[in-house]
């Protein structure tokens, strides 16, 4: 369907991630209590237990010895350390599912500015681009969009000393969603918030690191390190997110 006068845009700072997080956060309320359970569109998409499965066969296959060639002090042994360091608190998630106390919603899974239409007078119309909708946990939609948007580069910058978690737009795109989430938000979904914003990025870098050790099969690269940049990358986003947990806390408290 064609709508008149409506565009997107590509704008990633605080005054387009306060309409996002409004924006997505409404969408999900509207979906909160529908009777019927969609399916999966990609099963397990954002099941952090599963990933780090994935990564623990890469490292046994170790299909072309990338691993084997690796001193047991190099860059690669110290990326799987600090990933088993940090592994069970990143699936909490899973864990307080199994626990019946965190549900399922319906969630969009692909939280972007561009992923919404705006009108001529900058008012957002609709969320768009609905081919990954999906139940998950509320962290999906809140987690990933910080993800893409609180690092002021992008996720295969090589300058990694400039890969930073922006609290500006964290506490933007926060208050937009607890605005729009208000009607169904519970409080553990509240309180791990922060958690979500940390788990989005250790998630892609596991996914990165899995997809460098199995031989680069499944994200398309440009030169032979891309993976692992991409790797070192999410780490580092993922250490400045925890980093910044109790703000994120104290800013969550204040809403």
């Amino acid at each position: 369907m064609f709508i008149d006068g409506a565009k997107t845009f590509e704008t990633v700072n605080p005054e387009y991630s306060e309409y996002a997080g409004e924006a997505f956060g409404h969408f999900e309320a509207m979906l909160a209590d529908i009777p019927d359970q969609l399916g999966e569109t990609i099963p397990d998409f954002h099941n952090m237990e599963l990933r780090l499965l994935q990564l623990i066969q890469a490292v046994k296959e170790d299909r072309v010895g990338r691993l084997a060639s690796d001193p047991k002090d190099g860059e690669l042994h110290r990326i799987l350390e600090e990933i088993d360091l940090h592994g069970v608190e990143m699936c909490r998630a899973e864990q307080l599912h199994r626990e019946g106390k965190l549900p399922k919603r319906i969630c969009h899974c692909d939280t972007k500015v561009n992923n919404m239409m705006f009108d001529e007078n900058g008012n957002v119309l609709c969320v768009i681009d609905l081919d990954t909708l999906m139940p998950s946990y509320v962290f999906s939609d809140f987690g990933d969009f910080l993800r893409y948007a609180a690092n002021p580069v992008a996720e295969d910058s090589p300058d990694i000393e400039k890969v930073d978690f922006d609290m500006d737009i964290f506490k933007a795109f926060s208050r937009g969603y607890i605005r729009g989430t208000k009607s169904f938000l519970t409080p553990i979904e509240k309180d791990n918030l922060p958690y979500a914003a940390c788990l989005f990025p250790f998630m892609q870098a596991v996914r990165f690191f899995a997809d460098y050790i199995n031989g680069d099969t499944y994200y398309k690269i440009k030169y032979p390190e891309h993976n692992l940049v991409r790797t070192r990358n999410q780490m580092a986003l993922f250490r400045s997110a925890m980093a910044k947990v109790p703000q994120m806390k104290a800013w969550l408290d204040s809403l």
